[in-house]
């Protein structure tokens, strides 16, 4: 059975971007076309860290392939309330080549920072399978009145 997974409501927004960014990004007959988009949006970042202030979801897509978020042990987080920087720092780790970059954000712009880290979080934990639809009676009885007809008379 599948689980649901629950964005938090003071990320909903950010995340929809996001997903919205990444899903679009993600051609199957492009495969290079988000890769390539990401690290364009990274080496803009690296000439200027605060270049996404209050971008946050293209934040999130310039620093993705640059930090690891240990979302296993930050699943221990209650999310209710929105979490502290300080509360999601142990569990990001960042690449060498970014750290310059991720400390000006972190200094500038804490706040997007952190909520770029829980919309990667929040991504890689979630599952864009649609649930299955429990069947409704009433659609169920319309179907059986119509299958004594004939669709192709």
């Amino acid at each position: 059975m599948q689980s649901e997974t629950s964005i938090p409501e003071y990320l909903t927004d950010d995340f929809s971007l996001y997903l919205e960014n990444m899903t679009s990004l993600a051609d199957p007959e492009n495969p290079d076309l988000l890769s390539n988009y990401v690290a364009m949006l990274f080496e803009q970042l690296k000439q200027m860290p605060l270049l996404f202030t209050g971008m946050v979801d293209q934040l999130a897509m310039a620093i993705s392939t640059k930090i690891r978020v240990d979302s296993k042990s930050l699943e221990k987080i209650s999310f209710t309330l929105e979490p502290s920087w300080a509360e999601i720092k142990p569990f990001v780790g960042v690449h060498p080549d970014a750290r310059a970059c991720i400390t000006e954000i972190m200094t500038h712009a804490e706040q997007d920072l952190k909520t770029a880290v829980l919309l990667i979080h929040f991504y890689n934990r979630y599952d864009a399978t649609p649930l299955k639809a429990q069947a409704d009676e009433d659609d169920q009885l319309a179907d059986d009145e119509y299958h004594d007809y004939d669709e192709n008379y």
